[in-house]
């Protein structure tokens, strides 16, 4: 069951993809090109274990990732997840859906500035990310370098206030 639905593009939960489609998209060289975290091989089971770890994030905060889809058909996933105080925005998208998020992110950003316990957005971007136009037209703001996970990421934030 979809939870909303903007110009042919849905969110829906995770839990509703078949995950060798997860498995199959996170296997993509193209998709950890941009993800220091991804060093592991992914296959069914690894999907369906990260399926269960988001749907928790669901029972504990309320909200968390959705599976995106355009036309019905899956082309990645994202959304909000709580780091502490913060609620943290990803978005993976499989390569042959790329051009599709601005508007999954818009609307995403939409949401969140209609969620009243969220009163900004974080975003985690791995230096190796040079265009960065769609968060400053979003009006996030660069506020530092973190590490994460022995990662270095890019840190922005948006106001949703």
């Amino acid at each position: 069951m979809s939870t909303m639905m903007k110009d042919g593009i849905s969110f829906a939960r995770l839990s509703e993809i078949d995950p060798n489609d997860i498995a199959v998209h996170m296997s993509d060289p193209r998709v950890a090109e941009h993800m220091p975290l991804l060093t592991f091989k992914w296959n069914v089971e690894v999907a369906r274990d990260f399926i269960a770890k988001k749907e928790d994030y669901w029972a504990r905060d309320g909200l968390g990732h959705w599976a995106f889809l355009s036309g019905g058909r899956y082309v990645g996933w994202g959304g909000f997840q709580k780091e502490g105080d913060e609620w943290d925005f990803g978005l993976v998208l499989r390569p042959d859906a790329f051009g599709l998020g601005n508007r999954i992110s818009k609307m995403a950003i939409d949401f969140a500035i209609a969620d009243k316990r969220i009163p900004f957005v974080t975003f985690l971007l791995p230096p190796s990310r040079k265009n960065l136009g769609a968060l400053r037209k979003l009006g996030a703001k660069h506020i530092g370098e973190i590490e994460y996970e022995d990662a270095q990421f890019l840190k922005f934030r948006l106001d949703t206030e």
